[in-house]
């Protein structure tokens, strides 16, 4: 293991323990890491900040740009996500718009650029939602039916799951 690797590695270690999440693993091309804490919380108690996570391990493999590192892995992380401001009875109304590939989502064409939509915009089928980037390609992702925004649910520069959520709408 290369010393970046091991900065790396307590960096994502602290922030495991901080936020008391018992069970971790992370898988690139050319590192595999996988930890498991004795004293971990229940998964149902614990909760993780994704959108800091992967602000973490983003910058530290910037920060490391010389080592050869593969597009960002997905990362699973057995703890439970954060729930959400409405009430489960609320949720289950609600449609979810989920990545269909892995990649990095953007919440605007560019830079400086106002997001494709916003919490409580109307949206219509079809309509552009957001971008995953996968091997350098822009992916437009559309909304599979029309409706209203009731929440984004990942971070601008967020790496994403095939299948993760990245929006809830209300059917119209």
């Amino acid at each position: 293991m290369k010393p970046e690797d091991m900065d790396e590695l307590k960096s994502l270690i602290e922030f495991l323990k901080e936020n008391s999440i018992g069970e971790f693993a992370l898988e690139r091309a050319d590192l595999k890491v996988s930890l498991k804490f004795a004293s971990a919380l229940p998964p149902a108690a614990a909760s993780v900040d994704m959108g800091q996570l992967a602000q973490i391990l983003a910058a530290q493999q910037h920060a490391h740009h010389s080592a050869p590192v593969a597009a960002p892995a997905p990362v699973a992380v057995a703890a439970a996500a954060p729930a959400a401001s409405a009430g489960p009875d609320d949720e289950s109304a609600l449609h979810t718009v989920k990545s269909p590939i892995v990649g990095t989502f953007y919440e605007s064409s560019s830079p400086g650029s106002p997001a494709f939509v916003k919490v409580g915009d109307l949206v219509e089928s079809g309509q552009v939602l957001c971008i995953v980037e996968a091997m350098k390609l822009m992916n437009e992702i559309e909304s599979d039916l029309a409706g209203e925004v009731v929440k984004r649910i990942v971070t601008n520069g967020q790496p994403v799951e095939y299948g993760q959520p990245l929006f809830l709408l209300r059917p119209r």
